[in-house]
């Protein structure tokens, strides 16, 4: 006598061969996503930020993507070798790439023959002007940030005569050419500009000289350790008119390099400026670093955060390759915790600006002015 068995014990079968056969498939490997910045050399305080920024927010996704941290140092075939050697190990969908000019300006061709994205928070204006398709900088470039330094200085501070002192990398020149188009559109005429070798340790020369013009304001565009080092002694000379410096000086790092009363007087174009708070979001994810890193953000990691940000989301909507995570960057638009990133077309993803002032009293900046320019 035949006997048949209950359906149930067929769908019970059935159910786990299909159980057995999803468990044994392998999970997929999260994608390496190489972190190239500079951690040693002049821009070592700068770089730090950078990759601080870049590792917390891989850490949010480890299943997704892993972080494979070079030191670039300063030097562009550094950052050039670092890259090849990330791409020996084998294929990666985008780069996070180096803050220092010199170096993006190197890694840009071999980007565009890998059509592999720089995903990067470098300020130098050309790097989003030479056409390349696989650039996105997610800190404001000197056309914003820039603009924004010489329009606090005259329309808020009222100065129509500044010196400007710049560095003499990449970063300083491309910073120095906007600000001089920027003050001659505002009706201003910078009486004083000279250009600064990093190198350099004693700025009394070229104050006492800058004073000679009798400028209303000094304009500072120099890497952390030369505007700290400028400062300090601008604060020990009679007459200094107020100091209104580029993005490094709002770095807790820089900042932590003087006495407070030595900042008296002193403001900073920035992107963001996370220590001074500004929404609930921005002081939880502050707490969030400190506890991380046992150190204060700037606006560099926080732009490098929500860069890489913005780069999970597109590995989440299933972007694989280097073309694929470039159409997600170009075509997407990314409420991060600074601002709303979007492209304008050229890779700039970043619009806003804010400056920043300090009292005297203490290292924590005020931020005393937003400025919205460009795309968002």
């Amino acid at each position: 006598m035949r006997v048949s068995r209950p359906k149930s014990v067929f769908s019970l079968a059935a159910i786990l061969a299909a159980v057995m056969i999803v468990t044994s498939a392998p999970a997929q490997q999260p994608q390496r996503l190489p972190v190239l910045v500079p951690v040693t050399g002049f821009l070592a305080l700068e770089g730090t930020s950078q990759r601080n920024g870049a590792v917390l927010a891989l850490k949010t996704a480890p299943s997704l993507a892993t972080a494979e941290v070079q030191d670039t140092a300063a030097a562009p075939e550094t950052a050039v070798n670092a890259f090849e050697k990330a791409l020996s190990s084998g294929p990666v969908p985008a780069v996070i790439a180096p803050m220092l000019g010199t170096q993006m300006l190197a890694l840009l061709p071999l980007a565009a023959e890998r059509k592999l994205p720089l995903v990067t928070i470098s300020g130098t204006a050309q790097i989003t002007e030479m056409g390349n398709p696989y650039v996105f900088r997610f800190f404001p470039g000197d056309e914003i940030v820039k603009t924004a330094h010489a329009r606090y200085v005259v329309e808020e501070l009222k100065a129509k005569r500044p010196a400007v002192i710049y560095q003499t990398t990449a970063y300083g020149q491309s910073g120095q050419k906007v600000l001089g188009e920027a003050f001659k559109k505002l009706g201003a005429t910078v009486v004083f500009e000279e250009g600064m070798a990093v190198t350099v340790k004693d700025y009394r020369p070229v104050l006492t000289k800058a004073l000679e013009a009798k400028p209303d304001a000094i304009v500072l565009h120099l890497h952390a350790g030369p505007t700290a080092l400028l400062i300090r002694q601008a604060a020990a000379m009679p007459g200094m008119p107020r100091i209104v410096a580029g993005s490094a000086m709002h770095q807790p790092a820089t900042a932590a390099l003087l006495e407070p009363a030595e900042l008296k007087n002193v403001c900073a174009e920035t992107g963001a400026s996370p220590i001074s708070g500004g929404s609930p979001a921005i002081e939880a994810w502050t707490k969030e670093y400190r506890k991380e890193f046992n150190a204060e953000p700037d606006a560099y990691a926080l732009a490098q955060y929500d860069g890489a940000m913005m780069l999970l989301s597109a590995l989440r909507a299933g972007a694989r390759t280097g073309d694929a995570v470039a159409g997600y960057l170009a075509q997407q638009t990314h409420r991060g915790l600074a601002m709303t990133y979007r492209s304008d077309g050229k890779g700039n993803m970043a619009h806003d600006a804010l400056i920043v002032c300090y009292d005297g009293k203490d290292r924590t900046p005020r931020i005393v002015k937003r400025y919205a320019l460009g795309t968002s």
